[in-house]
């Protein structure tokens, strides 16, 4: 299985991408660095989505300084479950998820507990830049809790489930599903142990799974068969995904998006640098898909194909099925 692949003339017949060429390839030659901050900083992605027509996450409030830690709890009394994120951090680190609280006592996915203090003592760490990239100083974002689709149901544990999606010149080119477990506390952190589904870009069916780069059937905690699972709205999805390309003007990003029980599709958020554990998930390379998407030419502004085209198009030559035109 593609998991357990060593040999480079193996991964290279994959098509498999690595760190150093996607840094120098991709990110680096397509990516403007000073366009980053749009995507490095939750809130300004936030305000960036929106303004695209996008629906994300109702922000609760923004806590930016260490005097203001402790309003924390009032901000969230009419709440029942909220999320805390830093807004500069990355990889999944430092979100603090709270399902429900009463009296001071907040319950975590797992059905764990904390205090008031620590949940002031994350604010604080967050703050202090302990979660951001480069160790910044920092603001803690509080947003509402997603409520996830019903069709989701055992698919995930306790958390809500994300769908990642590589999307490059503004063309949709890989996708996989997070789905959270016990051992990543409710967050759908592939590294922290969620479960990655490679999803079909044509059909947003799954194609295989994994975790912790090994091949897994059925979800470890719910017992539920990945093989069945089918993402709805996915045309949406995708279009939303293809849309980031003009939100940004980045030429290569992961989007994360949430389906939500009553506003549906959602950015989570946007990511300049995102991982390459997509390919083990797809059991596929990116890099095929990347060179034919860099065949088609250098965008035209004047002429360039719409998202709803761009999805097409995508879905027509990285479809589960047809992928091999792509090569």
């Amino acid at each position: 299985m593609l998991g357990k692949l060593t040999s480079p003339f193996k991964l290279r017949e994959r098509g498999i991408m690595g760190m150093n060429q996607r840094n120098h390839s991709y990110i680096g030659r397509y990516n403007d660095r000073s366009k980053y901050p749009l995507v490095d900083d939750k809130l300004k992605t936030k305000i960036i989505a929106e303004k695209a027509g996008a629906t994300t996450p109702a922000l609760i409030g923004v806590i930016r300084s260490q005097v203001e830690v402790k309003t924390i709890h009032e901000m969230v009394k009419d709440w029942p479950g909220f999320v805390i994120k830093p807004a500069q951090g990355s990889g999944g680190k430092g979100i603090l998820v709270v399902t429900e609280h009463k009296d001071g006592v907040y319950t975590k996915p797992s059905g764990s507990t904390i205090n008031k203090e620590d949940v002031e003592r994350h604010i604080s760490n967050a703050l202090a830049g302990l979660f951001s990239l480069g160790g910044k100083n920092d603001v803690a974002v509080v947003e509402n809790l997603i409520k996830f689709d019903d069709c989701f149901e055992g698919f995930s544990y306790e958390g809500v489930p994300d769908v990642r999606i590589i999307v490059f010149q503004g063309y949709p080119v890989m996708a996989m599903m997070r789905l959270s477990t016990s051992a990543s506390d409710g967050k759908a952190n592939l590294h922290q142990g969620a479960v990655g589904v490679g999803i079909d870009i044509a059909t947003g069916k799954a194609i295989r799974a994994v975790q912790f780069d090994q091949p897994v059937t059925h979800h470890p905690d719910t017992g539920k068969e990945l093989a069945t699972l089918a993402v709805p709205h996915w045309d949406r999805l995708l279009t939303l995904a293809s849309s980031a390309y003009e939100m940004t003007g980045l030429g290569y990003m992961g989007t994360d998006m949430v389906l939500d029980k009553e506003e549906g599709p959602m950015v989570l958020e946007l990511n300049a640098r995102p991982g390459l554990a997509i390919q083990i998930a797809n059991g596929s390379g990116l890099l095929p898909r990347l060179r034919h998407i860099e065949s088609l030419g250098e965008p035209n502004p004047f002429t360039y194909p719409s998202p709803e085209e761009r999805v097409a198009y995508a879905a027509k030559m990285f479809g589960h099925v047809n992928e091999e035109q792509a090569s």
